[in-house]
């Protein structure tokens, strides 16, 4: 079992910056791979970005050139560094992961775009 906790979302002004962080409660090194993914109202839960125990990384189209991923394996934690954000990336951001291909999710965190 992994249980994972995000946190760093919140209301932020469209163009502006915010850094989500996923703590995993167990060493990230045996997990397969770990990522974001984000749900709109309305709307299905979509791949934001998702990176792998060798580091190879894959993003969502709409989110390249503006979101990082990253992992601190010491830390056992990943995040996601989202820049120039949009009223269009308002959603609920859910951490992931897969461990011996079984998918674990976070809870969730609101990220809001707006003036």
């Amino acid at each position: 079992q992994v249980q994972l906790v995000e946190s760093g979302g919140g209301l932020v002004q469209p163009g502006g910056s915010l850094r989500l962080s996923c703590a995993a409660s167990r060493s990230i090194s045996s997990i397969n791979a770990m990522g974001w993914f984000r749900q709109a109202p309305g709307k299905q839960r979509g791949l934001v970005a998702i990176i792998t125990t060798d580091g190879r990384t894959n993003y969502a189209d709409s989110v390249k050139g503006r979101f990082t991923i990253s992992r601190d394996n010491a830390k056992n934690t990943i995040y996601l560094q989202m820049n120039s954000l949009k009223p269009e990336d308002t959603a609920v951001y859910y951490c992931y992961a897969n461990r011996r291909n079984i998918d674990h999710w976070g809870q969730g965190t609101q990220v809001t775009v707006s003036s």
